[in-house]
């Protein structure tokens, strides 16, 4: 098992890309951690997946934009596991409207979540791996990292932001065995982009079968969306690769909608 006994922290993970990861690893032995602004619904998934083995699971409260929620759910896993080996910086939302129709307050919510998120998780588990002398930092970011879309301004610049901070903490952490990677998904079929196509095709004037196969899928090699499994096994072979090869790396998992 690749990842057996390893505490592996995963935000936002009490369904959609976060529940597939968490799955993932449960399979290959981790101890799990459903970190989710919905406690309830994290300790449903975690008692779920806590059946499966031969990894176990457990549940935390996490608003990641929160400082001191951040800070007491990892002190929670510290006492519980004696510390981190992985965090899966996943929790996210969408919201999409032309630049200038956004507002200052849904600019600033998606940047909290999506890069805060980011920023104050890696500073409370990076301390616990640097002193366990290993560990690995994976952000969710987004085709959208290394291309842009329109109505989309804040999300597109969260995930660029991802990946200067994954470089910045692969330098930081490489000699204390650290390692730090960005996944960047296509259009996954969630609840996240099921929203948005109504959305998008209200604001195009086009139909929703057309969001589909021209917005979403037309630049894809297969008219396929990336799956859930799809974008865990990549999380997997970050989370257990053996060496700093990779670190500092990110990944497009898109059906060769973005190639680079």
């Amino acid at each position: 098992m690749k990842l057996k006994d390893k505490v592996c922290i995963i935000t936002g993970s009490a369904s959609g890309l976060g529940h597939g990861i968490a799955k993932r690893y449960v399979e290959e032995g981790a101890k799990v951690v459903i970190a989710d602004l919905k406690l309830d619904d994290a300790k449903a998934t975690a008692a779920a997946l806590a059946k499966m083995g031969p990894g176990t699971a457990m549940a935390v409260a996490m608003d990641v934009t929160s400082e001191e929620q951040v800070n007491a759910g990892v002190a929670e896993v510290v006492k519980a596991w004696g510390g981190v080996d992985v965090l899966v910086s996943n929790a996210g939302i969408q919201i999409v409207h032309p630049v200038e129709e956004f507002t200052y307050a849904e600019w600033k919510k998606m940047l909290a979540i999506h890069l805060d998120g980011a920023f104050l998780t890696s500073k409370a588990c990076l301390p616990h791996m640097y002193k366990a002398g290993s560990g690995s930092v994976i952000f969710m970011g987004s085709a959208h990292s290394k291309v842009a879309s329109a109505l989309k301004a804040p999300y597109v610049t969260a995930k660029h932001g991802l990946l200067g901070l994954a470089r910045v903490i692969a330098k930081e952490g490489g000699k204390k065995g650290v390692r730090a990677n960005v996944i960047c998904p296509g259009f996954v079929r969630t609840p996240l982009v099921d929203k948005q196509i109504p959305e998008q095709a209200k604001t195009l004037g086009i139909s929703e079968q057309e969001v589909i196969n021209r917005v979403m899928l037309g630049e894809t090699v297969d008219q396929e969306f990336t799956t859930i499994e799809d974008v865990a096994e990549v999380a997997l072979v970050f989370a257990s690769f053996p060496s700093n090869a990779l670190t500092g790396q990110s990944l497009v998992v898109s059906h060769g909608w973005f190639m680079e």
